[in-house]
């Protein structure tokens, strides 16, 4: 049975929820006989403009949890900045594509809202294995 993910508001909550979505968007598949991992966001991405707007809005949701933990607006624009950046590249034929393999905004969204959680609430902190 798979874990479920917590429903709660609470930040230890939202964290996981993040986390998850993170890795489904950035590091959810591995290239066979590689380490290297890619994400849906990559996949979506290959969908001409479709796919682009299917990114920016799963991407979105990490900046809306991200509000909901009543982070500072300027780090929810830098967040905003960074799936922006993603998404109007990814109009571009190839070089949106490789963005989505090389830049991925959503992990360096977490980053963001790790960086705060750690701070204001260090109890959600988790060891990584």
């Amino acid at each position: 049975m798979a874990s479920q993910l917590p429903t709660g508001t609470d930040p230890a909550s939202v964290r996981q929820r993040i986390e998850a979505m993170e890795r489904l968007l950035e590091r959810g598949f591995t290239v066979p006989g590689t380490n290297y991992q890619f994400g849906l966001d990559a996949v979506v991405g290959l969908i001409p403009v479709i796919g682009d707007f299917i990114g920016a809005a799963l991407g979105t949701y990490l900046v809306w949890e991200a509000k909901n933990l009543g982070m500072p607006k300027w780090k929810l624009w830098r967040m905003m900045g960074n799936v922006g950046l993603d998404t109007a590249v990814g109009f571009v034929p190839v070089a949106g594509d490789a963005l989505d393999f090389l830049f991925r905004s959503n992990t360096r969204n977490l980053r963001i809202v790790k960086k705060h959680l750690d701070k204001h609430h260090p109890q959600t902190r988790v060891i990584d294995q």
